[in-house]
């Protein structure tokens, strides 16, 4: 840099030296010397040291953004930009028809994809397929075993036994019979238990000390059992489909920064929605134990014991669930329903919601 600047304040000195006598006082008044531009390092990739040695600060801030997780703020120069192709698009004059347009498609999409659930005759948005519902399952299946094959117990075990026991009651009053029904229990002090879609089940040892008896597991597989049920798997995938292409659009044409769409999905609709279904699997959970002559009120004691188990933490398969005070108070509503049910029932034949579950679960939706 230094050799750069030489040349020139030499030539200005040379000229200073040779010529003065050219140079008459109010020429030389009027005339402005250019300045020399001062060296400045680190401002460019073009201005930086070729040695590639970086100041302290700089390897310091490097080491923090790895240290803390550095995150980097939004994207404002996209924002700026997709600002200003939105306001290209907002100026044609055909711009309300275009928004009329993708409107209309995408309200003809949402309400033509609306189904029942059954049992509680809530709509809901579904676009995925029994049949994709059953491949994304047997991944699931695949990957649970790959990761707790060890530690799942023999099928004679007590406490299989005892899963196997309550499931084959409740099975007949599920609308699920066709399904190839697989117990699994995993050796694991955790207070877990999932149905995956296609009736492979998952319980964690841990849990079943919580439930004291079969009346109370009848109650955690009543509820994992009509997440099958309700198929909320695949209305899990729908809404993710959709609300990502509404983030995404958000995105395009409004220059809402993808992470900030992202959370505003997340708190907004995905968790609303997911705690509508653990409340709905409560619901069909209750009816489906009662009419397999098991004692509704067990559930109550079940989500009592799990508040004061957790210490007033949501325990972890109830992540992103209602509170237990919530739930203890719904599930005090339904009980004289599952009561009603429990006795016009002979607890050998089919009921009436059973056949409901059934027919839900015969029909296509396609």
């Amino acid at each position: 840099m230094l050799a750069r600047a030489l040349p020139f304040s030499m030539s200005f000195v040379t000229r200073g030296l040779t010529r003065p006598h050219l140079v008459s006082p109010t020429q030389r008044a009027s005339t402005k010397v250019p300045r020399q531009p001062a060296l400045r390092t680190f401002t460019s990739n073009t201005t930086r040291p070729r040695t590639g040695v970086r100041p302290f600060w700089s390897n310091l801030r490097q080491g923090q953004k790895q240290q803390r997780g550095y995150r980097q703020p939004f994207n404002y120069n996209r924002f700026r930009a997709t600002r200003s192709g939105f306001r290209k698009w907002a100026s044609h004059p055909h711009f309300y028809y275009h928004v009329a347009g993708i409107g209309g498609f995408v309200g003809g999409v949402y309400v033509y994809n609306l189904e029942e659930v059954p049992v509680s005759h809530r709509r809901r948005f579904n676009i995925v397929s029994p049949e994709t519902e059953a491949k994304t399952g047997q991944m699931m299946y695949e990957q649970t075993l790959q990761e707790y094959g060890r530690q799942i117990l023999p099928a004679s075990h007590p406490k299989s036994r005892m899963v196997q026991r309550v499931l084959n009651r409740l099975i007949p009053h599920s609308g699920l019979e066709s399904e190839k029904w697989e117990v699994h229990v995993i050796n694991d002090d955790m207070k877990n238990a999932f149905v995956i879609p296609g009736g492979k089940v998952f319980v964690f040892s841990g849990i079943l000390d919580v439930c004291q008896g079969d009346d109370g597991l009848a109650a955690v597989l009543g509820h994992e059992i009509a997440h099958n049920v309700a198929h909320h798997a695949a209305e899990r995938m729908s809404q993710s489909n959709f609300l990502l292409a509404f983030a995404v659009i958000g995105s395009l044409l409004l220059g809402i920064d993808a992470g900030f769409g992202n959370l505003f999905v997340d708190y907004a609709f995905m968790r609303p929605g997911s705690r509508a279904q653990e409340s709905e699997a409560d619901y069909i959970g209750l009816l489906m134990m009662a009419e397999s002559c098991y004692n509704p009120e067990a559930a109550m004691e079940l989500w009592a014991r799990m508040e004061k188990e957790e210490q007033g933490a949501p325990p972890q398969f109830l992540s992103t669930h209602p509170s237990n005070h919530n739930r203890l108070e719904k599930i005090r509503e339904w009980l004289p329903e599952a009561d009603m049910k429990r006795e016009e029932g002979d607890c050998g034949g089919v009921g009436g919601y059973a056949s409901d579950f059934r027919s839900a679960f015969q029909r296509s939706r396609w």
